[in-house]
This record gives C-alpha cells, structure tokens and sequence, in this order.
C-alpha cells in the first residue's frame, strides 16, 4: 500500500531501524506501515515528509510531485 516509504527509504540507503527510531517505534511497526498492515498514524506521516523535503500527499501517492508545498507566509 506504502510503496513510495519503501521507495524513499531504499533511494536514501536507509534501514527500517534508523526511520524507526526517527519515529520512536519499533522496527516491526515500521515495517508494518511499509507493508500497509498498519495505517500510519498521521504524525509519523508529517514527520516522514519533512525528513524526505517532500509532501504527505506524495508520500500517500495522491500527487506524482514530490516537491513540497510552498509555505504560506
């Protein structure tokens, strides 16, 4: 279902641990939302797309984009 988490993950060279203990969860969970078997709770979504400079809806694949949304001033 999380295609893209795996995706970005493995282009950044980065382990399940090390996006587990960026989240503070156990690498099992993690690999639970890779997989879909856990929907990712939406704090863990918004700190993922700021890890990656990219946006929650490309992250979910709603966008093909993966620039960030400007920031409103």
């Amino acid at each position: 279902m999380y295609r893209r988490f795996r995706d970005l993950r493995e282009d950044h060279d980065l382990s399940q641990d090390t996006l587990a203990s960026l989240l503070h969860i156990s690498q099992a969970t993690y690999s639970r939302y890779e997989s879909g078997v856990l929907d990712i709770p939406s704090a863990a979504l918004i700190t993922l797309a700021a890890y990656y400079h990219t946006s929650t809806d490309y992250l979910l694949g709603l966008t093909d984009v993966p620039e960030p949304y400007p920031v409103k001033k």
